[in-house]
């Protein structure tokens, strides 16, 4: 293991690892085999103090209890999007078979690379609740920190002793995709391993009247009616809390370990088209997907699978599906198309991640998942609804847009059997 400056072209990264935390299961097994049943777990937002909000049908992750899986001293130092993010990376590291023997005596070689959308907004919460209700004496040095959007890249580094390349990417929920591009980068330039994600917390209350401000949030308080994209009753975003993190690697550097790489990280392109702008997002997706395409060296017509962005509002939905018949041509009706986030919810930053996850275990398996509680599909591409889709995949196309105006695409090929 080692590194360098100057990007190689012979230097293909690849994925190794997947990890994570998601509202209909932690771990990639149990979050692929809910994912392929099209099992949807969208449900009211139970959080304390969110009772009386307008924001009423979430996906929240259960039954996580940080202190089983992360060491005392860094959960009290941390939000709850930083607690998911440690459990995935745990999950990742552990499904690439990657230890601290590995890289121990070059720690330099393993960077981390995050995006966050909405960062630690329960610990800044209860850290004001303290400022304002008992005084000063009562607030923590880490209400400092632990806020930051940047704080799950420092940590995770520091619990890893990872001390290789780091960042966090801030271009709203895209980002979970450029930070994709980021470790494919660090990779080219010579670092042998990224630890690469994203994860969100934005249910808490004062991220959830944050949120309030967002027209294309969805208000709706039947969870099987409140995150319907491409059909014609749709009224926005059901968010989401939860993420992954992946292992990613230099293709030799896999080997030499004896890994077996799970997919490959072809290419990426990403543009801007200001917020809420849904029309003009069109144009700049699609010029996302062909930029994306070319970075791969991929035609439209060997796009096997298309994971959507799906934000869920009529302009939005009317926009991405003619944006992809716009870079794919007349492939691009006939593509499966799916959004399996229309069970979980929107998790922000850590929704295309999870995309992600979900494509590297569909070329896997030779299977698309099917999108929840969509069925009256009213636009001219192949959505799949009701139950999974079996199909050889080689090539997965993974979209995501901002509510801030970003677009993103990228594209993952799958890795041969052997």
């Amino acid at each position: 293991m080692g590194s360098s400056t100057g990007a190689r072209p012979d230097r293909r990264t690849v994925v190794t690892g997947i990890g994570v935390v998601a509202p209909n299961g932690i771990g990639a097994d149990v979050f692929w085999k809910a994912t392929q049943e099209g099992i949807s777990v969208l449900d009211r937002i139970s959080r304390d103090g969110c009772e009386q909000l307008p924001l009423r049908v979430g996906g929240e992750v259960r039954n996580f209890e940080a202190g089983s899986v992360i060491e005392d001293r860094f959960v009290v130092q941390t939000d709850r999007f930083t607690h998911f993010a440690m459990a995935a990376v745990e999950l990742a590291l552990a499904d690439a078979r990657l230890g601290r023997a590995d890289y121990e005596d070059q720690p330099y070689a393993v960077g981390v690379v995050t995006a966050s959308g909405s960062g630690g907004g329960e610990f800044g919460q209860r850290e004001l609740q303290q400022l304002w209700g008992r005084g000063s004496r009562f607030v923590g040095p880490y209400q400092s920190i632990a806020w930051f959007y940047a704080a799950t890249t420092g940590q995770v580094s520091i619990r890893g002793g990872f001390k290789g390349p780091c960042g966090v990417v801030c271009s709203d929920e895209a980002g979970g995709l450029d930070a994709l591009a980021q470790s494919a980068a660090a990779v080219a330039r010579g670092t042998d391993v990224v630890v690469v994600g994203s994860t969100e917390a934005p249910l808490a209350p004062y991220s959830a009247v944050c949120q309030l401000g967002y027209p294309e949030l969805s208000r709706g308080d039947d969870p099987t009616r409140a995150y319907r994209p491409f059909t014609s009753d749709a009224c926005g975003f059901a968010p989401a809390e939860g993420g992954a993190m992946l292992v990613t690697e230099e293709e030799s550097t896999a080997l030499r370990r004896g890994v077996r790489p799970r997919a490959y990280v072809a290419g990426h392109a990403a543009t801007f088209t200001g917020p809420s702008r849904w029309e003009e997002s069109r144009e700049g997706l699609a010029r996302a997907i062909r930029g994306a395409l070319k970075a791969a060296d991929a035609a439209p017509e060997e796009v096997d699978v298309v994971f959507a962005d799906a934000l869920g509002t009529p302009a939005a939905d009317r926009a991405e599906a003619l944006a992809i018949v716009d870079a794919l041509g007349a492939h691009g009706r006939r593509v499966p198309v799916t959004a399996p986030k229309t069970g979980i919810g929107r998790a922000y930053c850590g929704g295309p991640v999870l995309d992600v996850a979900a494509a590297v275990l569909a070329m896997e398996h030779g299977l698309v998942p099917p999108t929840p509680n969509v069925f009256d599909v009213c636009h001219d591409i192949d959505v799949v609804t009701g139950r999974a889709r079996r199909t050889p995949l080689r090539t997965a196309l993974v979209l995501s847009r901002g509510l801030m105006g970003s677009n993103a695409a990228l594209v993952l090929r799958g890795a041969a059997p052997d």
